[in-house]
Formats: C-alpha cells, sequence, structure tokens
C-alpha cells in the first residue's frame, strides 16, 4: 500500500470488527439511553461540507452518518467501504475506469431515491471547471475525464483522463461528500434531470444558480425547514438550536442497520467544556487537545489522547502586509517553533506536501531550509525586512486556550524584530476571515479548521497549495508546486513519492505560504457507560460511527 495515504485500500479488519461491534452491542441497547450529547471543537454552520468554509468546520464531525457515501473514514483513518450505501468496481487501469453502484434501495428521509445525479453535482462542485461553487478541494474530481450518468439511474461510469490515475481513489464520494441534488433542482424549477442536464451540456448560466444554490442554501441555522436536509443515513438532522447544537434523530427510512440511540445532539465548540463534563451533560467530547485548558478527567469519564492526521500552522494571507515574501519570511524566522511545540508535548512538524501520515517519507520535508526556522531568530527576522516595522494580525477561533498561548508565544519572539503581533481571535474567525482580510494570518489546522481538518490522505491535503483550491486560503501560485501535486496524486512508487517530496520542500520553505508547527493532538472524553466510541484523526472525529453509539442508563 502506498506509503501517502492511509486511504488508498479499505482496511478489511476495521469493517470486521465495527460490525462485530455493532452485533455485541445489540445486547447493551436494551436499557440503552434514548439520547447522547456529544461535543465537538468547531462550528456547526453548514450542511455541506464540501465548501471551504463547511471543511473547516465541526460539521463533518457531525454529519459523518448523516450523509453517507460509498466508504467512510474508520479509526485509523482510512476508507471503509460502505456496502450499504453501494459498490465501486474497477473495469479499466489505462486509464482508469470506475463503475459505481448506488443501492436499489437508497433512499433520501424525504422519500426521494439517491442517484448518479448526486455523483455528477459533486464532481462538478469540486472539479475546478466550474469556478462559481465555493468548493474547498479539487484532488481527485480535477482529474476525472467524465462521468456518465443517465438522470434518475443508480448507476455512473467514472472515467480518468490519460495518465491522470488517481491514485487514492476510494476517497472520492465517500460519506459527506454528496448533497441532495433534488433540493436545488426543486429550489431552481429544473425538474427531473435538469442538474445533469445542465452541467453535461455546459449550461453555464444554470450551472451558475447551481453552485450559488449549493454554496448558501444548507446554512445551518435555528428554524430551519428540516425537509430541506434530507438525509441518506442512519440519522436525520430534526432541529438547529438556538446556541447552535444540532439534533440528530433516527432516519426512519434508513435501508441498513438501525442506529442504536434514536437521538444524539452535536454541540458546537463555545460551550464550557470542563463544566459540562462535570456535571454529566456531555456524553462524548471530541476536541483539539489543550484548546479548552487543562481539562480534569472525572473518574467517571475514560480520556483518549491521539495524534491526528492534521498539522496545526500560520496560514499566510495572500493580501495585505502578509502578501509581500518577506514578510512571511520574517515572522516565520521569529516564531519560536520549538518552544510552540515543546508546549503542545509533541515534535516539531514540516510537513506540507506529506501531511496525513507519519512515515519515512516524512523525512523528505525536512530540508535545511526547514531548520533555519526551528528556533526563533529575531535579528534576522529583522534583517529580511530591512528593520522596518510589520503588524501582523493572527487569528483563531476562540475559546481555544492552546492556540492564545502560542499568538502570546509569537507576539513575544516577535517584538524584538520590530513585528507587532495583534491577537484578533474571535468565534467567527476561519478561513472566510482570511479571504475577506480581516486578519494576516490563520492559525489553524489542515484547510483552516479548528479540529483535524485532514482528510487522512496526504495526496489529497497537499491540494492546499495548488493554484485555485478552495483549501489554498494562501491564494499561493507556483507552477513547479503544482507540477509535484499533480504528479503525487497519480504516484504510488514510494521512492517517486519522496523524490517529488524532496523537490517540493525548499521551494515551499522559499515561499513561506504556511508555516507547519506541529501535528494537532486529539483528546476525547467519553462516559465510561458509553459504548463503541474511538478516536478518529481525520475531520470527521470521533462521530464516523455515532450509529453504533450506546449509553447504558
Amino acid at each position: 500500500m502506498g506509503a501517502r495515504s492511509r486511504g488508498r485500500s479499505a482496511v478489511a479488519v476495521a469493517a470486521i470488527a465495527a460490525l462485530l461491534g455493532a452485533m455485541g452491542l445489540t445486547s447493551c441497547s436494551q436499557g440503552a439511553a434514548d439520547q447522547i450529547n456529544y461535543a465537538v471543537d468547531g462550528s456547526l454552520v453548514t450542511y455541506n461540507t464540501n465548501t471551504v468554509n463547511g471543511a473547516a468546520s465541526g460539521g463533518p464531525q457531525a454529519l459523518a452518518r448523516v450523509l453517507t457515501g460509498f466508504g467512510y473514514h474508520g479509526p485509523d483513518g482510512q476508507v471503509v467501504a460502505d456496502h450499504d450505501f453501494g459498490s465501486i468496481s474497477v473495469v479499466g487501469r489505462e486509464p482508469l475506469v470506475l463503475d459505481y453502484q448506488i443501492a436499489d434501495n437508497a433512499v433520501y428521509s424525504d422519500g426521494k431515491p439517491v442517484t448518479c445525479d448526486d455523483m455528477v453535482l459533486t464532481w462538478a462542485a469540486q472539479s475546478g471547471r466550474f469556478p462559481a461553487f465555493d468548493s474547498a478541494n479539487r484532488a481527485g474530481y480535477i482529474d476525472m475525464g467524465s462521468i456518465d450518468c443517465q438522470p434518475g439511474q443508480k448507476k455512473a461510469r467514472v472515467s480518468f483522463a490519460i495518465d491522470r490515475n488517481f491514485a487514492d481513489y476510494s476517497q472520492l464520494f465517500t460519506a459527506t461528500s454528496m448533497m441532495p441534488s433534488h433540493v436545488i433542482a426543486d429550489e431552481l424549477g429544473l425538474g427531473d434531470g435538469g442538474i445533469v442536464n445542465a452541467i453535461q451540456t455546459g449550461n453555464m448560466p444554470v450551472v451558475d444558480q447551481i453552485a450559488q444554490v449549493w454554496n448558501t442554501t444548507w446554512d445551518l441555522k435555528p428554524g430551519i425547514d428540516a425537509k430541506q436536509f434530507p438525509s441518506s443515513g442512519p440519522y436525520k438532522i430534526d432541529a438547529v438550536q438556538d446556541n447552535g447544537a444540532i439534533v440528530l434523530t433516527a432516519n426512519d427510512k434508513w435501508w441498513g442497520a438501525k442506529p442504536l440511540t434514536k437521538r444524539i445532539t452535536v454541540w458546537p465548540r463555545g460551550i464550557d467544556v470542563q463544566d459540562r463534563i462535570n456535571d454529566g451533560t456531555f456524553d462524548v467530547v471530541d476536541i483539539a487537545a489543550g484548546s479548552s485548558g487543562t481539562l480534569t478527567t472525572p473518574d467517571n469519564y475514560s480520556r483518549t489522547e491521539t495524534s491526528s492526521a492534521g498539522i496545526e500552522q500560520l496560514i499566510m494571507s495572500g493580501q495585505g502586509p502578509m502578501a509581500a515574501l518577506p514578510a512571511r519570511q520574517a515572522l516565520a524566522l521569529c516564531t519560536p517553533r520549538d518552544i510552540i511545540a515543546r508546549n503542545a508535548e509533541v515534535p516539531i512538524s514540516n510537513a506540507r506536501l506529506n501531511p496525513a501520515t507519519e512515515d519515512a517519507l516524512s523525512q523528505a520535508e525536512s530540508v535545511a531550509e526547514g531548520g533555519r526556522f526551528s528556533v526563533a531568530n529575531p535579528d534576522a527576522a529583522r534583517n529580511v525586512l530591512g528593520a522596518k516595522p510589520l503588524a501582523v494580525r493572527i487569528g483563531y477561533q476562540t475559546p481555544n486556550a492552546r492556540l492564545a498561548a502560542t499568538v502570546g508565544s509569537i507576539a513575544k519572539a516577535c517584538g524584538p524584530a520590530g513585528i507587532t503581533v495583534t491577537d484578533a481571535a474571535s468565534d467567527t474567525v476561519g478561513p472566510q476571515s482570511l479571504r475577506d482580510g480581516q486578519i494576516d494570518a490563520l492559525l489553524a489546522s489542515t484547510g483552516g479548521a479548528t479540529g483535524s481538518g485532514s482528510s487522512g490522505s496526504s495526496t489529497v491535503d497537499s491540494y492546499a497549495f495548488f493554484s485555485g483550491d478552495g483549501d489554498n486560503l494562501s491564494r499561493y501560485n507556483n507552477n513547479q508546486i503544482d507540477g509535484i501535486i499533480s504528479a503525487l496524486a497519480v504516484t504510488v512508487d514510494p521512492k517517486e513519492q519522496a523524490r517529488l517530496l524532496g523537490e517540493g520542500a525548499p521551494v515551499l520553505w522559499a515561499d513561506m505560504p504556511t508555516l507547519p508547527l506541529y501535528r494537532q493532538q486529539r483528546t476525547l472524553l467519553a462516559s465510561k457507560k458509553m459504548f463503541a466510541v474511538s478516536s478518529n484523526p481525520t475531520r470527521w472525529g470521533a462521530g464516523w460511527n455515532m450509529d453504533r453509539w450506546v449509553l447504558k442508563q
């Protein structure tokens, strides 16, 4: 299996374990609680977690078992085939051709069938061919030459372009990636097949309308019409509360194994986690380590600390003061990465193009250039700036005790270099803040996420440096890096991967679109009465199997 991805092939052991766990829990569900409270570390702003803001939010943690797909991300971040949803067959290798078959009984919670129309919409949104879609990531979808779909049918054939055999194809059309296209068709009055026809014929005025609805129609706010949010999974959205929490209830139209708990309330960040743990309100808490300060674990809770596949980093703005290369280099030179990593109790990370896995390939990015930026060097930073002052606003989403301390460390170390660092954090800071010029650097994980943010695949995550990609929050543009990322996407030979990573690392250290700090660590707290809860290094987090959770009374 290629070293760059946790998801190159589904791990059968995980699937079997999940199945056995479900069988064993059937007896546990006797005398189980009807509701579970689950706290995540992102905001819950949209049902569509494929937008830039949605991918960076807590939505994936909440919705993995609401919007299902051909696979889901298991406990090690690997993609596990979801045979309830459908199947994938490889019918050609040169070029790569895949046949997708959606289950005959797959139906949304509103009774409408799940069809290949939903796949075509996903491809259109993430292929980069239709720029009006505010999609987060193009990886894999950009390499598809065509997707053959008869509107309303349950099968589709995906043909990749010549020499573009995307190695991590199991990452495509997975849980939370496919939105109910019929909601958009109804809103725009396009009728059956209208979305597929508009996309296949390149009717740009209509496609632009589709994109605008895709971008905005699924915002999560109190008072939503739940009918506009149909589910293809074991759970469906019942309501959005005034405090931002979303209530999930069992989907009676779900055709697979019924969820073991009838109701799960997912709580966003911004609430007092320690108090809610102490009073027993929260049954499961899945957050970045240190984000809620020094959490104490009551005797009736278990605690697990694990590494995520996301990299905590400074993402530099492509506009304002950080648009200038000397400013980016100076801020990086005076940032005390050694102290920041030590406070997080982990090593410094140099990962950019190979972020999702810690393996032999990781050394390819630990080049000499990276060593220059390990320890704060205010003299070098001042020299790069020519002794001119620089003011930098660093934002992150509050509350987050660890990131607040990180900004404090940077401000202290950069002051002697003539760099004034302002803590510009708020509870709404995120990718959009960087795009709108409200901050000069975003302190966040992969894709600007509060949580892990990672897909579990370095191939997919590396597109954050690809020109025009939604997750490329720095608006970085380098033809050489684009070529390296494109080559990595279709390469399975570890030696060639290492060569490409070694070629790209000095370029990224020189251009400094981001400054990697450390691998984000995760804290998972669960009541000792909870069963089947496990951590997950990807942005889908512990919620990947919430339909198997049980809280014994």
